[in-house]
């Protein structure tokens, strides 16, 4: 019998037992920096001559690994085996295919420091960060197994004299899985798992800034008995692999986690009808936010302040949750701000290797240009209280920034910055904090800080986000709690870890038979 889903715990490292079985994960994958892993096709690993090489953001000239790269003679070779594997997987039993999910999820359980060490070093996590990333991932197949059974079967339908009913959901095909490098383990293994277990094959692309992880997934997906192209592994470049697949006719549907302007171009793509295509491809897509915590005049200030510096900097603020703006009321403007700025300055900041740590380096170069940019903008457009600098002498560092007195329309108070950049409005009153809450494109997460049971209410309805909280951080979604995706261009609302996500991969078949 399987028992209820329940969340999977997070590490306690203020127990010793627990703060040294962590540091021996990271020996241990300290041990296989340098590694090289195989892309795989239908259970075939190979070893090609171009590889996608896996820095360390925190120490920029250490390899992590070396993983093979696909190129397009690799990637129609691979759509072409997942589309015959179909046939067969398709027909496995729904409790089947979850106990798959069951195994893995158990063997991720034995391994989790390997896991979440390994991210400390090819992604530059956090200890406490990566092991929520690796407690997630565990609770979505744990979580997605349990929802595929329920769904099993034929639905609640209306009867008829004379007739047996059913309305039953099967699989759509073949699926193209692309997610993203900030939630490496977590975001993959749910994106990867809610597909299979609804009985699709998927070509997996991981991220190129971090494939180990993928590669590590792929080889607890073996070891659990996953039959051979359930589940493809293909490394390689968005521009070379990544469009031609979303292009090609025998791919059913897209599912993708990444910024606004690849997930748009992926939905413009896949909506083009290709010669030979039979269906109206389906794209999923999460693609990120500008989300903020608002703040009352009523509320606790230590606790907001708290919470907004938690929101802004978990992870170097490489979150599409993350609460890069704070909307907060003149009457406590000041003494919010600078708590923030207190706390912010307080962050311990350097090498997440050491436990104590809890801002590490941001993920590539790309991306630390990128955020200084931003920074550079911010100067010109409000007052910098915190932060502001950057060191790439050995890895990927930028200090958590704080800017003040923005405009809500100015470039750092509108667009996604992916880094550790927080723009705090000063807002007149409540109703301008919920103007400008809604005031950007994106619509993914939000908090709002407030004692007076009528703002609450009122923000139930007005404040217009996917995952909308009260009284607390605007990060740290619980699978089967809070069921995550986002509105306008944050994505399609895919509600990831809900009762429903498993039916974006599905459709629904009416089958009537006269007595």
């Amino acid at each position: 019998m399987i028992k209820e889903y329940a969340p999977e715990p997070l590490t306690d490292f203020s127990k010793e037992e627990n703060k040294k079985a962590f540091q021996e994960a990271l020996d241990l994958v300290k041990s296989r920096f340098g590694k090289e892993y195989p892309l795989i096709i239908n259970g075939e690993k190979i070893f090609t001559e171009r590889k996608i090489i896996s820095y360390n953001p925190a120490k920029k000239e250490e390899v992590v690994g070396y993983v093979s790269k696909a190129d397009k003679e690799l990637a129609e070779r691979t759509i072409q085996e997942a589309a015959k594997v179909f046939e067969e997987w398709k027909n496995w039993p729904a409790d089947a295919r979850a106990r798959l999910l069951y195994k893995a999820a158990a063997i991720m359980r034995r391994r989790k420091h390997e896991f979440s060490a390994t991210m400390v070093y090819e992604a530059g996590k956090s200890w406490v960060e990566a092991d929520a990333d690796t407690a997630e991932a565990i609770d979505f197949m744990e979580y997605y197994g349990r929802q595929m059974i329920r769904l099993s079967g034929s639905t609640q339908v209306t009867p008829i004299v004379g007739e047996t009913n059913d309305n039953v959901y099967i699989p759509l095909g073949v699926g193209i899985v692309i997610p993203p490098w900030n939630f490496p383990n977590a975001i993959l293994t749910g994106m990867t798992t809610g597909a299979v277990v609804a009985g699709n094959t998927v070509i997996l692309k991981p991220a190129s800034t971090t494939p180990v992880i993928g590669a590590l997934f792929m080889e607890m997906f073996e070891e659990a008995g996953i039959p051979n192209g359930v589940i493809n592994f293909l490394p390689g470049s968005g521009g070379e692999i990544g469009d031609f697949l979303v292009e090609h006719p025998l791919t059913r549907f897209i599912n993708f986690t990444g910024s606004k302007e690849v997930g748009l171009g992926i939905i413009e793509k896949a909506a083009k009808l290709s010669p030979g295509q039979k269906w109206v491809k389906r794209v999923v897509a999460e693609m990120g936010g500008k989300d903020a915590v608002l703040v009352h005049n009523d509320a606790d200030v230590e606790a907001a302040a708290t919470a907004i510096v938690t929101s802004a900097f978990g992870y170097q603020g490489q979150k599409c949750s993350a609460g890069s703006r704070a909307i907060i009321h003149k009457d406590v403007y000041d003494e919010i701000l600078d708590l923030v700025v207190e706390k912010t300055n307080a962050l311990k900041k350097g090498y997440t290797e050491d436990s104590s740590v809890y801002l590490g380096p941001v993920i590539d170069k790309s991306a630390y240009d990128n955020i200084n940019k931003y920074i550079e903008i911010g100067k010109k457009e409000g007052r910098l209280v915190a932060g502001g600098g950057s060191d790439d002498s050995t890895g990927y560092y930028i200090e958590p920034t704080v800017f003040a007195d923005i405009e809500s329309q100015a470039v750092i108070g509108q667009e996604e910055i992916f880094g550790p950049v927080l723009s705090v409005i000063k807002a007149d009153n409540i109703d301008e904090g919920f103007k400008i809450f809604n005031d950007t494109e994106y619509g993914l997460t939000g908090s709002l800080y407030a004692k007076d049971r009528a703002i609450i209410e009122r923000g139930r309805k007005e404040l217009h986000s996917g995952n909308l909280y009260f009284n607390r951080k605007s990060t740290g979604a619980i699978v089967g709690a809070h069921p995550f995706g986002g509105f306008n261009m944050s994505g399609t609302d895919s509600k990831t870890g809900s009762e429903d996500y498993l039916l974006l991969f599905m459709q629904a078949k009416s089958i009537v038979e006269a007595l």
